[in-house]
């Protein structure tokens, strides 16, 4: 499974670093194209447990992989 970003549609907002269980998630300190520090996935640290798609009000996660179903 995987968790990939959109980084343009981040605005920074910082919910699903809050909320990922396993701290996978951290701001990255290059500006995006709308002037927001975005966030991205440590993929080592990451279970893909679609906590990140489920928080973000901006829809920046895709979590693809799931066995059970693509979380989009």
């Amino acid at each position: 499974m995987k968790v990939t970003v959109n980084k343009d549609r981040c605005k920074e907002c910082g919910l699903c670093i809050h909320h990922c269980p396993r701290k996978a998630i951290s701001k990255c300190d290059v500006l995006n194209a709308n002037g927001y520090y975005p966030v991205q996935v440590d993929d080592e640290a990451c279970i893909a447990c679609g906590m990140c798609y489920i928080t973000c009000p901006d829809g920046v996660f895709h979590v693809s992989g799931n066995t059970e179903g693509e979380v989009k």
